[in-house]
């Protein structure tokens, strides 16, 4: 993909997940979701298992499962369907993934500017601090505009 459709992607995607912010901000129930949820409707293990086709144990073990984060989206989407739920996944960027990239891209900005500022450094040649901070924004921007495959990589080289 090129920059221009990763960028018009990230915009896309952006308005999309924002819907998902106010979700961001709920706090998951002490005994998870399945349980919590099964409990507001009165239902007991057996009678959710009966619905799965499974025993009892296996609701108990689904339950602890997904407090500890180790159950399979799958089983999820069965259980949440035998709750007469539906079933919801998603992510929720702490920023907008617009602010995440332009923030990798001014670490990858600074870092390649502190290797070439060593070197005008060297070769008294060293830009003064309003130049430092246009060139940052500059290369930044190009470092967003061009979407280089190394951005993300470790190092943050662009």
């Amino acid at each position: 993909m090129n920059a221009k459709h990763i960028k018009l992607a990230r915009e896309q995607l952006d308005a999309t997940l924002q819907r998902f912010k106010p979700i961001a901000e709920l706090t998951v129930p002490a005994k998870g979701w399945v349980r919590a949820i099964r409990d507001a409707m009165g239902m007991t293990g057996r009678q959710l298992a009966e619905r799965l086709n499974v025993n009892q144990q296996r609701i108990a073990r689904i339950e602890q499962d997904e407090k500890l984060g180790k159950v399979k989206l799958e089983t999820l989407m069965k259980v949440a369907q035998a709750l007469n739920c539906k079933f919801v996944y998603g992510f929720a960027p702490k920023d907008s993934l617009e602010q995440t990239v332009r923030r990798q891209a001014e670490l990858a900005a600074k870092k390649q500017m502190s290797r070439s500022d060593q070197t005008m450094r060297l070769e008294n040649q060293e830009l003064s601090n309003k130049e430092k901070e246009k060139s940052l924004k500059d290369l930044s921007e190009e470092i967003v505009n061009t979407m280089p495959k190394t951005l993300w990589d470790e190092n943050g080289r662009a």
